[in-house]
């Protein structure tokens, strides 16, 4: 009994020798076999550590990695989108436009290409080409991941652009999440609308708003902000006060108020409704740049210096707060503290205007 039970195991390991044996024969045949082209595939870098690269800012290197691979003229699907990926963040729009372009020709439909060429477009100033893509990311995009932009954002202004401007608010409703043709939808696209210069739409937008919730806090005040603009400084006043009485605690709104009431001459007003914008925004330079604009017209050059100090203190690169820091120690006789700071100020001033670029 015990010889057969060795000869039993003796058998069984003389089997799995024999098993093992043929596996690493077959394995040593595969891996010999593997062909160059196979080898070099399992070199070459993945997609996800592409992406990786140009996420990281090695957008560069990932085009080499890029064009290594199409450099055997074969298809490789993916590609052209990672190569648009890369153009795109080294700025280089015409090429990341070809890029998506070849890549929704490859997989028509592809939503991260689709949303991209359609942002290129945009930045390349062809809103109306960028509007089917972005109308199709949006559609396929709702709640979905966003990536280098909400596509609902860029449409709006493709919409702005072209004139679409009902369109365009219910773009951006879209992106807030409000009904598009509720009164915060009006508001919201008057405020874009005024950021872009559109300042008829923006005041007709506003008004709708309005005319929906008169109670609508920010309504009155972008009124007041257009009129402002618009240099209806009564109208201004008035919708300024108006928003003042519905929204108690915002500071730009009574600095708003000031700047109004200063343009308007009523320099004890704009001293109140400045100091006001003061205690509910201490970190604000806007009211104290106005706090000393408005002292030197009420020729307190004393208390226009110290509003203006305490505006150099929290905001040193402001040319204004120099320019009118210069002007109060010039009525205080501090005539070379007043050259001095007029000279910061028209120095900062030139740092910030557009240069002119000469061809070389």
């Amino acid at each position: 009994m015990i010889g057969f039970m060795k000869r039993h195991s003796l058998i069984g390991t003389a089997s799995l020798c024999a098993a093992g044996i043929l596996f690493l024969g077959t394995l040593a045949t595969n891996l010999t076999a593997q062909s160059p082209s196979t080898a070099e595939a399992a070199s070459a870098p993945s997609a996800a550590a592409l992406r990786k690269m140009i996420d990281n800012g090695r957008a560069a290197e990932a085009l080499a990695q890029i064009d290594a691979l199409r450099a055997d003229g074969k298809p490789h699907d993916g590609l052209a989108l990672l190569a648009g990926l890369a153009d795109f963040a080294k700025a280089d729009l015409p090429s990341a436009d070809k890029e998506f372009a070849t890549a929704l020709k490859e997989q028509p439909g592809n939503q991260e290409a689709t949303e991209m060429r359609g942002l290129v477009l945009v930045k390349l100033g062809r809103p109306a080409d960028a509007i089917p893509l972005l109308e199709a990311a949006a559609k396929n995009n709702q709640g979905g991941n966003l990536r280098k932009a909400d596509p609902n954002y860029a449409l709006a202004l493709c919409y702005v652009d072209t004139r679409r401007y009902d369109d365009a608010r219910h773009a951006f409703a879209t992106q807030f999440g409000f009904a598009p043709d509720g009164p915060q939808a009006y508001l919201l696209a008057a405020r874009m609308l005024l950021r872009r210069e559109f300042v008829p739409v923006a005041l007709e937008f506003a008004q709708k708003a309005v005319s929906l919730d008169a109670a609508l806090p920010g309504a009155h005040g972008l009124i007041g902000e257009i009129a402002l603009a618009q240099g209806r400084i009564d109208d201004a006043i008035r919708e300024f006060e108006l928003e003042r009485q519905r929204s108690p605690l915002e500071g730009s709104t009574y600095d708003r108020l000031g700047d109004a009431y200063n343009r308007a001459g009523r320099y004890d007003e704009a001293q109140r409704s400045l100091q006001e914008a003061v205690l509910l925004e201490p970190n604000a330079t806007g009211p104290f740049i106005l706090l000393g604009k408005t002292m030197l017209k009420k020729n307190d050059a004393a208390s226009a210096a110290s509003y203006l100090q305490h505006a150099a203190q929290m905001d040193p690169a402001n040319y204004m707060t120099h320019n009118l820091l210069g002007q109060a120690y010039r009525a205080l006789g501090r005539t070379e503290q007043a050259r001095s700071e007029t000279a910061l100020g028209e120095k900062l001033q030139r740092a910030t205007e557009p240069q002119l670029q000469t061809a070389h």
